[in-house]
């Protein structure tokens, strides 16, 4: 199936590894202009060296507001318009809530709520201008049901399930579509400690009804085609992407 991603222009952030990567190299895989940030530029680099010429790269700091609020208009500097932003990039800090020290809090919605708001800010000012576009915000499962030890991130999260949807309402007669991935538990550098006990990682996956953790490449698709004209009429929906853990009663 054709996206009809050729040459449309798409930033993603937190795109050096993991989800964000794998989706960056998807997206110019279709055929788009790939602005990929993060904070990493070697990381950066090697990604864009898979990406057939068509990602490029810019490093950024995600608690950096003026950094993150002059994305958008890089993108259009590069490419002449932006039709896709992914906010992907995101912290979990982990601990006991009663021990945790409000400037953890602040780091985690500095870098999970307020940069995507920024983003979504800057990019849609463009998108609307050009007539449309699509954004697309990864929160995860913990953005729509809560866990335990994870209760800044959780917090984090659905305030970004919220912010979709609120937005979504706001923005759809302007033509600019907006989206939230909720993804459980994939192989990805951030489940690292997970994957390499088979303690830990038996305990993980008896939580999920698939039996199993994912593949990046099973999320990748659904991503691609949120970002893409064939979404026109979907947004404000929330697709979480778990194998089934959080229906699990």
């Amino acid at each position: 199936m054709d996206l009809g991603l050729t040459d449309t222009a798409v930033l993603v952030t937190g795109a050096s590894r993991g989800l964000g990567a794998a989706i960056a190299l998807q997206l110019a895989a279709e055929g788009a202009h790939v602005v990929a940030a993060a904070r990493s530029r070697e990381s950066l680099e090697d990604v864009a060296a898979r990406g057939g010429g068509r990602i490029s790269v810019v490093e950024a700091d995600m608690r950096d507001e003026a950094a993150v609020a002059g994305l958008a208009d890089e993108v259009v500097a590069r490419h002449g318009r932006i039709d896709g932003l992914i906010n992907n990039a995101g912290i979990a800090p982990a601990g006991k809530f009663a021990d945790q020290d409000p400037a953890v809090w602040k780091d985690a919605m500095a870098v999970n709520v307020l940069a995507p708001m920024l983003l979504a800010q800057a990019a849609g000012r463009h998108m609307i201008a050009q007539g449309g576009g699509r954004i697309l915000n990864v929160a995860s499962t913990t953005g729509v049901r809560g866990k335990p030890y994870l209760v800044p991130y959780s917090t984090s999260k659905g305030a970004v399930v919220r912010f979709t949807e609120a937005l979504a309402a706001e923005w759809a007669a302007k033509n600019v579509q907006v989206n939230c991935l909720a993804p459980g538990a994939f192989r990805t550098d951030a489940q690292k400690a997970v994957l390499e006990s088979p303690e830990l990682l038996a305990r993980r996956i008896a939580k999920i009804p698939a039996g199993r953790i994912a593949d990046p490449a099973e999320l990748v698709p659904l991503a691609c085609l949120l970002v893409s004209p064939l979404s026109s009429f979907t947004t404000g929906a929330v697709f979480v992407v778990d194998g089934g853990e959080s229906g699990k009663l």
